[in-house]
């Protein structure tokens, strides 16, 4: 019996980051989860970066370095992809290095999230509270993006995930919050689509509601 409980949150890389990524990710093996980020290794625009090497110190694997114009650069080879540079970057300077980089990490996560839980009897629970804009697996993070929802179950945890975000993309972005900041770029909920959209026949089967 599997029985997952997670923190439903946004994600630098897969928008947000619930049931699924919880299992795909999170019982991945180390080389599983370097095997999902593969494709999602940044690249640094020089004409934005402004030196302040923030990134550098968010990187666990000593992947980013500054040139004499103080530019950041990134070495693939020790690179991860996991993103967290991404998402401290103010100035929009660090982008994945692949145009499907997001769509083809989520697709990867499903697959992995698949293989955990099939064939085995499931349910899973999601907190949405706390809602913050990068996964938890940061030292550091920004406030709520919006306001504080509940508590959602199913044992689908693809309708699981849909709920949540549904749930949260009614709710108003919390002022001053990365969400109510980047809302009108494109969201960070717009960006997990793509790991809906393999799953049509299970959001078609009813979606949970919060308990």
């Amino acid at each position: 019996m599997i029985i997952s409980l997670s923190h439903f949150k946004g994600h630098e890389q897969t928008g947000f980051g619930g049931a699924i990524k919880n299992l795909g990710m999170g019982c991945g093996s180390r080389r599983g989860k370097m095997e999902q980020h593969a494709q999602g290794k940044p690249m640094v625009a020089p004409r934005r970066c402004v030196g302040c090497r923030r990134c550098a110190t968010q990187c666990a694997h000593g992947a980013i370095t500054f040139g004499e114009d103080r530019k950041a650069s990134i070495d693939w080879d020790k690179c991860v992809g996991c993103g967290r540079c991404i998402a401290v970057c103010n100035t929009d300077a660090i982008r994945p290095g692949n145009d499907a980089a997001m769509e083809e990490l989520g697709c990867r996560m499903a697959e992995y999230a698949k293989a955990v839980v099939d064939g085995r009897p499931q349910f899973h629970i999601s907190l949405v509270i706390d809602v913050s804009p990068y996964c938890d697996c940061h030292g550091e993070n920004d406030l709520p993006i919006v306001p504080d929802v509940g508590m959602f179950a199913s044992f689908d945890p693809v309708a699981l995930d849909q709920a949540c975000a549904d749930a949260c993309g009614k709710q108003p972005p919390i002022p001053g919050s990365h969400l109510d900041e980047q809302m009108h770029r494109g969201g960070l909920l717009r960006q997990a689509r793509p790991l809906h959209q393999q799953h049509a026949g299970h959001r078609l089967a009813g979606v949970p509601g919060p308990l």
